[in-house]
């Protein structure tokens, strides 16, 4: 294995999100949709990986592989679960987190909106309530007067673009559909006008989520940096890397311009910008095609199989925004440990080709630490460096984790 060298200061971690490790996120919307019939949801998180129990443990799984960052979100429907009121159990856990965190030489980067809100919040039509923005501002400054002076960088939205990008990627119509009956059944049993969330989203809802989720990120990022104006702010966008063959420019400029630019347009304001690349396209002039002869391409969501997809990301990235990026999720989902671990080497190669070419990056944080629930998929999709007992939550680590431990070890020149 060999990998350029990195710098000094650049942020070597994993991401992970607390929905999808905690478990028993009971006051949240997802939890309410996973329980509603029917729903598009394949399994119920139920204890999930049972990361709210176990999180020193999994914390020395990241110190271990000699990283030193981790990526983690901080759950608004635990430290808000009825409106108005925060919990005092919350707060005191996620702040042992970032306290072990930099106990462990881990910079806490903490995401506020990882998919996930409060079920009352959803009640409210979520991002399409007026009141949306407001009432995410205040939660922000909740989490950062209580300990936003010990964390690194702070992500306002995970992937808010992901409803438009998954419109490209070819779901089957009848998940659309099912999308919709969860919506009506959750709308009917919590009794509401209207029940919304960010990871379940009609496509007439598209342009009113977005416009609120715009205005909470501003009003989000007004109130960290109303208490702390050092501290980095921005938020991560899905991004495929779309690769145009000869004709498919115009397809591939659409794509960008439907999923991707207003987003990028609204980094141009922050500090860095979060790319989670897991995909390359390639697009000619009839739409989406195999990938050419001598390329690997697409095989199925979160399919990795183009290692140089995350250079190209996040150099178009950049190109846009003039903003650093930060790596804050790129993997792969497979359940041959071989192909991961294979993987991880030349995108790292490509990512430093783009450092080298002028791209400002801040650091890479792997997707993800352990095996866990992959939202409507569930416990089908691998992405893990351990893997999960899902008995007794045991974690044991692939070769992957070694494997990403030894090319950190090279980059730093160790």
């Amino acid at each position: 294995m060999t990998v350029p060298t990195f710098p000094a200061d650049f942020l070597w971690g994993v991401a992970t999100a607390g929905h999808q490790n905690e478990g028993d996120n009971v006051d949240s919307d997802t939890w309410f949709l996973e329980n509603v019939t029917p729903s598009v949801f394949q399994d119920r998180s139920g204890k999930a990986a049972n990361g709210w129990e176990l999180w020193e443990s999994d914390l020395d799984l990241v110190a271990g592989m000699g990283l030193n960052a981790y990526r983690f979100s901080v759950e608004w429907a635990r430290i808000e679960p009825v409106e108005g009121e925060f919990s005092e159990d919350a707060l005191a856990h996620y702040e042992a987190v970032v306290d072990g965190c930099r106990a462990r030489g881990l910079a806490p980067i903490v995401t506020f909106n990882h998919f996930t809100s409060p079920h009352w919040f959803a009640g409210r039509g979520a991002w399409l309530d007026p009141e949306a923005p407001a009432l995410f501002a205040r939660y922000a400054g909740v989490v950062m007067d209580r300990f936003g002076d010990r964390i690194a960088l702070a992500i306002t939205f995970n992937e808010p673009d992901l409803p438009e990008m998954l419109t490209w990627a070819r779901l089957p119509e009848f998940v659309v559909e099912l999308e919709r009956k969860t919506l009506e059944a959750a709308t009917r049993e919590a009794g509401v006008e209207k029940y919304r969330a960010a990871n379940v989203m009609l496509r007439e809802d598209f342009a009113g989520m977005r416009a609120g989720m715009t205005a909470g990120h501003r009003a989000a990022k007004a109130a960290i940096k109303a208490r702390r104006d050092d501290l980095p702010v921005g938020l991560s966008i899905a991004m495929v890397d779309d690769v145009a063959i000869p004709g498919g420019e115009a397809t591939r400029d659409r794509k960008r311009a439907e999923v991707y630019e207003h987003w990028l347009e609204l980094a141009r304001d922050d500090d860095f910008v979060g790319v989670q690349n897991y995909e390359r396209y390639y697009y000619g002039p009839d739409g989406a095609v195999p990938a050419p002869d001598g390329a690997t391409g697409l095989v199925g969501l979160y399919g990795g199989v183009e290692p140089d997809s995350l250079r190209g990301a996040v150099e178009y990235t950049y190109e846009v925004t003039g903003r650093p990026v930060l790596v804050s999720e790129h993997g792969m989902s497979t359940e041959d440990d071989s192909r991961r671990a294979g993987f991880i080497e030349p995108s790292l190669v490509g990512l430093k080709q783009a450092m080298d070419a002028g791209v400002p990056v801040l650091g890479y944080c792997h997707w993800t630490l352990i095996d866990n629930f992959e939202w409507i998929f569930g416990y089908g999709p691998k992405l893990g460096l351990h893997s999960v007992d899902r008995e007794t939550f045991e974690r044991t680590p692939k070769p992957s984790a070694g494997v990403y431990a030894e090319l950190v070890r090279e980059a730093r020149g160790e």
